[in-house]
């Protein structure tokens, strides 16, 4: 992302995350404005214009920052079928907190523009899909003893979060703890 003027102070640009992670669990995507992010972050509208060129853009540096580590795969001693299951449990419990929800609330948004829909896409959904098609073939490939190629990861990674997004996005309540079970068996009998 482009970015003009002097170099940003890292205390206002957490100010500025903050805020609009804040408005957004308070008042919903169409409530965040520049103007209430620079008012609650306690800067001038102009400072946030000068590093961000829209609300979206505020949105997706909080959340990729976010993500980073509340999606990350914590690859540990516990079985493949244990990893996915924790795994599982973690995007759920994440899409449940502010960081999700702006998650969710940017998903929402690009359902209707364009511009929302490519940046998300071209940005964070692109990173993040390669960090669980890494997670997910390293936990395969444990399981099943042998590579697994990228086509196959990508089609079980679909498999393996379709409930999760589904339940958030369409029912709007996370997923009970035992369809998160069934799924990652599910994942891992496809990959034998």
């Amino acid at each position: 992302m482009s970015r003009t003027g002097p170099k940003r102070s890292e205390s206002i640009r957490l100010a500025v995350l903050n805020a609009a992670d804040d408005l957004l669990v308070e008042r919903g995507f169409d409530g965040v404005t520049i103007e209430s992010i620079a008012a609650r972050a306690g800067v001038a509208k102009q400072t946030v214009y000068r590093w961000w060129k829209s609300k979206v853009d505020i949105l997706l540096d909080t959340l990729t920052g976010d993500a980073h580590d509340g999606l990350a795969w914590r690859m540990g001693a516990a079985t493949a079928e244990e990893e996915l299951k924790l795994h599982l449990r973690r995007i759920s419990r994440f899409l449940q907190e502010p960081a999700g929800q702006v998650l969710l609330a940017l998903l929402g948004h690009a359902q209707t523009n364009e511009n929302t829909a490519r940046a998300l896409r071209e940005g964070f959904l692109r990173d993040q899909r390669e960090r669980d098609l890494a997670g997910l073939r390293a936990v395969l490939e444990r399981h099943t003893g042998r590579p697994v190629d990228g086509r196959t990861a990508a089609g079980l990674l679909d498999v393996m979060l379709g409930p999760i997004y589904y339940q958030a996005l369409v029912v709007g309540r996370p997923p009970a703890p035992e369809l998160l079970d069934i799924t990652a068996r599910l994942v891992l009998d496809m990959a034998t």
